[in-house]
């Protein structure tokens, strides 16, 4: 059973950082797009980072560029989101994605239950 468990959410005040992880179980995805994915009360789904398949690119968008970072370490199956830098508008229940691909708007098959970070000002 395929399975992605996110971690590492909280509480936290504002300009402070949380590192999530995204831990895969049942298969290896070395070989695939990870991405970050965030939603708040109310609001639809959003793109929050990725790394494509290849490893050669990564993609953020634009509210979270410069203060967060995507990374993976293929030994440990994981992937992690470092975020800096945090305000209210980060807060969300963040989840992780993996992919055949990659982008920001492409097919991600697996998704984790997701991790709350809520950021209190």
């Amino acid at each position: 059973q395929v399975q992605l468990v996110e971690s590492g959410g909280g509480l936290v005040q504002v300009g402070g950082s949380l590192r999530l992880s995204c831990a895969a179980s049942g298969r290896t995805f070395s070989s695939d797009g990870m991405g970050w994915f965030r939603q708040s009360p109310g609001k639809e789904r959003e793109f929050v980072a990725a790394f494509s398949w290849s490893g050669g690119s990564t993609y953020y968008a634009d509210s979270v560029k410069g203060r967060f970072t995507i990374s993976r370490d293929n030994a440990k199956n994981t992937a992690y989101l470092q975020m800096n830098s945090l305000t209210p508008e980060d807060t969300a229940v963040y989840y992780c994605a993996a992919g055949p691909i990659g982008w920001p708007n492409s097919r991600y098959d697996y998704w984790g239950q997701g991790t709350q970070v809520t950021v209190s000002s």
